[in-house]
Order: structure tokens, then C-alpha cells, then sequence
């Protein structure tokens, strides 16, 4: 079957820096990515490089920043109370997941100070030139519960059970 919107996809990937440093690999983590084409939930530049591929296919696609998690933007890093964090001990470097306005967003550490911290909310790979090495595990229509969540539910949801906000 080959990938297309509305079809959810199932592959393994290979996620490297422009150093060919491996920054992620799902075959070594024995989990394949699961996603929703055409419903935003990879970067712009992967769901396009996949759009039209085939089960079993193989590709290597480099993606620069704007592609996939964009530029960095100095404008996101900014000072905050040491109360927003739920730790007592903080250094720079580590990360936090909070809600943003499009959704949950990575925070990094830069800075700990005595009564403030300084973060940035640039995405981690933001300003990185990616490549992805990806092999095609299988295609298959989404059900009409995926299509109203907008992402692949697990095996064993009972899809009569999904609140359909999104279709009629």
C-alpha cells in the first residue's frame, strides 16, 4: 500500500546529525514510529519525503533546519521564576515538558540563578540539519476513530468507545 493522507504508517528510522552522529534509532529501541500522514504528526519535510512511498521502501532523506524543527530563535529563550519548575535542583542542561500554545514544548535549562532561571523553548533540534535514514514497515488505512483523534490509537482501543468530534 503506499503512503498517503489518512493512512497510518509504521517504519524505522535512523535519526543522525550532519556529523553523522546518531541521535535516535527505533530499530535499536525495538520500537517503530507509528504516525497519521497527512495529520502533521512527523516534521513537514519527513511527511513529505514519505508521501507516495511504498511498504518495504527504503530512502535516506536530509532535511535542512527550516524542513524539520525549524530555526532557532533567540527570542525563545527568557528568564523564569525557579517556582515554575517542579525539581528543587536545577542545572543547566536539563529538559521539561510543558504545555505550550500548539502543545506540549521542551524546555531546556541555560541558566540557574538565585531566584530565576533562564530557558529556552527552541525545540533541541531546532537550527539542525537532520538525516534520517528510514525503512517502510507497513501501510494501512486509518479507522475513523484515528482519523477524529488525528494519530493511531493503540492495538487494543475499542474504536466504538473514541468520541468522533472531528468526523460527521
Amino acid at each position: 500500500m503506499t503512503i498517503a493522507p489518512q493512512r497510518v504508517v509504521t517504519l524505522h528510522y535512523v535519526l543522525s546529525d550532519a556529523d553523522g552522529q546518531v541521535l535516535d534509532d527505533s530499530r535499536a529501541r525495538q520500537q517503530p514510529l507509528e504516525y497519521l500522514h497527512g495529520h502533521h504528526n512527523i516534521v513537514a519535510g519527513l511527511e513529505r519525503a514519505l508521501d507516495g512511498q511504498d511498504t518495504g521502501a527504503e530512502l535516506t532523506v536530509t532535511l535542512m533546519p527550516a524542513e524539520a524543527y525549524g530555526l532557532r530563535d533567540e527570542a525563545l529563550q527568557r528568564e523564569v521564576g525557579r517556582d515554575a519548575f517542579p525539581v528543587p535542583e536545577l542545572a543547566p542542561g536539563m529538559r521539561f515538558q510543558t504545555p505550550g500554545d500548539d502543545g506540549p514544548e521542551i524546555v531546556t535549562v541555560i541558566e540557574v540563578r538565585d531566584d530565576s532561571v533562564l530557558i529556552d523553548t527552541n525545540h533541541p533540534l531546532a537550527g539542525h540539519t537532520l538525516r534520517y535514514a528510514l525503512q517502510v514497515l507497513s501501510v494501512r488505512d486509518a479507522t475513523r476513530a484515528e482519523l477524529a483523534k488525528g494519530h493511531p490509537l493503540p492495538p487494543d482501543t475499542d474504536h466504538t468507545q473514541v468520541e468522533d468530534k472531528k468526523l460527521p
